[in-house]
């Protein structure tokens, strides 16, 4: 079994990573495989609603975009998705929205892609705004056919400045959790 981690920020080494690689350290202690992906050093191309993933039957997306090549590789081979993003203005990062809906849009086409696979989301905010991010990548999730497994909470933790979300004990425990709970879910739908 393995997890994708996605970490939508455009900072290395910031919050959003903090709270994913406490996750994946979880689900590695878990038995779980995982796999890193940052945004910050993947700059992925937002979708151009061209129509390409939906000729033909090779699970694509035509766009010339060297950021995202692998990326779809990568989708396929995990059993679990774990999306993290900072609160930009109320949503998700622009990265991680250019992310999801180019894979959101390869999925339409072909289902399978993530139907039935676990998804989760974290969520770093300032002040304000996390609900709404949660709601937004949960969502995602949702129309994909994922399942999403719960926490302790919501899957949220405060800090602006780099390395102020580990003064959140309590978002961070909300963050283990949902990785086990994660690991669990896997490993039921394995079995």
């Amino acid at each position: 079994m393995r997890v994708l981690a996605i970490s939508g920020s455009p900072r290395r080494n910031g919050n959003t990573d903090i709270l994913i690689h406490t996750a994946l350290d979880v689900l590695a202690a878990e038995g779980v495989e995982t796999d890193f992906l940052s945004l910050a050093d993947h700059p992925v191309k937002p979708c151009i609603a061209c129509g390409g993933c939906f000729r033909g039957d090779e699970v694509r997306c035509v766009q010339k975009d060297p950021a995202f090549d692998g990326i779809l590789d990568r989708v396929a081979a995990a059993q679990g998705i774990l999306v993290g993003s900072p609160v930009y203005f109320g949503s998700a990062t622009p990265q991680t929205m250019a992310l999801l809906d180019r894979i959101g849009y390869v999925a339409r086409r072909h289902p399978d892609l993530l139907r039935r696979k676990v998804g989760a989301a974290v969520v770093v905010a300032r002040r304000a705004g996390q609900n709404f991010t949660f709601a937004q990548l949960n969502y995602f999730f949702l129309i994909a056919e994922m399942i999403v497994p719960g926490s302790n909470y919501w899957n949220v933790a405060f800090g602006r400045e780099k390395g102020q979300v580990q003064n959140d004990t309590e978002g961070l425990d909300t963050v283990k959790t949902l990785a086990r709970n994660m690991a669990w879910l896997m490993k039921k739908l394995d079995g």
